[in-house]
């Protein structure tokens, strides 16, 4: 095994997901190493090499690489023999790279797998700026692939920025938490999902009526996904994150369950609710007080019974899909959201 594909935690999902056929898994291998080889030529490809060591410090870290995955796994269901399929998961992780760049300034990050985040390293301006130019990137990419790829990364790209700024504004109302959270979540997490599936159906000539299918079961799977993010911010600890555990409740992103906790009057989690309600934030040992309280609240289980919610909605798009191995791994994959720890 190369350091490379050491260094690609996609490698575990793979593992994980027990493709159960041999040639599939080789070919995700091998794809999956030259996306690794072509995120880090993109990096040194920015004229400033201050520029291409910022731009290269997440790419460098590693990271699931679920995006780019989804996007060979799309490419699966055309021809194979097509170029540029590497390419356009290429692409998929440049936005998802730039979207932590963006994120990690809106949610005063510190930590991003494993190493210390952008915005903590070289402050938030360079962090905004540098996810920009890897939007940017994408895009100059994205004019290389076949023409219907244009529109999709643009559209994505569009969503993308739509929800950050949604979850800045908020909802305009209390009673509209919830509505706002799926909206925005489906802007900034399942579309780029969704794009990823669509994108390497679309490179590989696959049927539009398969590109459509993929599409809304990223749809689903983006969703369920940022929904388990939202669990694993309260459930998991730093070590296994990768980032702080417990940041977004710090610094007052609400997750599902809290908004759940906020939303239930009738619960039980009146000291809960209290905390969460306080304009002057959680710190110290409020914050802590606040995780372990959510970590026995009852909306932790409602969410995941959303989750898992979402998750059914996605199988049942795989129907429309041809038989066969990869699609037996994107119903793996559901398996793969519901259990996550990282």
């Amino acid at each position: 095994m190369s350091a490379l594909t050491a260094r690609v935690r996609g490698r575990s999902i793979i593992t994980r997901l027990a493709l159960r056929d041999s040639l599939l898994e080789r070919r995700m291998l091998r794809r999956l190493e030259q996306v690794e080889t072509r995120l880090l030529e993109c990096a040194r490809e920015a004229d400033d090499p201050r520029l291409a060591e910022i731009v290269g410090h997440l790419i460098g870290a590693g990271g699931k690489r679920l995006r780019p995955l989804l996007t060979l796994l799309g490419a699966e269901f055309g021809d194979l023999r097509t170029a540029g399929v590497v390419e356009a998961a290429v692409v998929s992780e440049l936005i998802h790279t730039a979207s932590l760049h963006h994120d990690d300034v809106m949610d005063e990050g510190l930590v991003r797998h494993g190493v210390t985040s952008v915005n903590a390293r070289w402050g938030n301006i360079v962090a905004v700026r540098s996810g920009n130019w890897l939007l940017a990137k994408a895009a100059q990419l994205s004019a290389g692939l076949t023409s219907a790829a244009i529109p999709l990364q643009a559209e994505a790209s569009e969503r993308l920025v739509r929800g950050q700024i949604r979850e800045l504004v908020g909802p305009d109302l209390p009673e509209e938490r919830l509505s706002h959270y799926y909206g925005v979540i489906s802007d900034k997490s399942a579309s780029l999902i969704s794009l990823s599936l669509r994108l390497g159906a679309v490179q590989a000539g696959a049927p539009a009526r398969v590109g459509e299918a993929l599409a809304e079961y990223g749809e689903h799977l983006g969703v369920a996904f940022q929904i388990s993010d939202d669990l694993l911010d309260i459930t998991s600890p730093s070590a296994e994150l990768g980032k702080e555990q417990g940041k977004d409740l710090a610094v007052g992103v609400a997750g599902l369950p809290v908004l759940l906790v906020l939303d239930d009057v009738r619960s039980e989690d009146g000291e809960l609710r209290a905390l969460l309600s306080d304009p002057g934030g959680l710190r110290g040992e409020r914050h802590l007080r606040a995780l372990a309280l959510l970590q026995r609240s009852d909306a932790m289980g409602r969410a995941r019974t959303l989750m898992d919610g979402r998750l059914a909605r996605a199988r049942a798009t795989l129907a429309a899909l041809p038989s066969g191995p990869p699609r037996r791994v994107l119903d793996a994959l559901c398996d793969f959201v519901a259990t996550r720890t990282a």
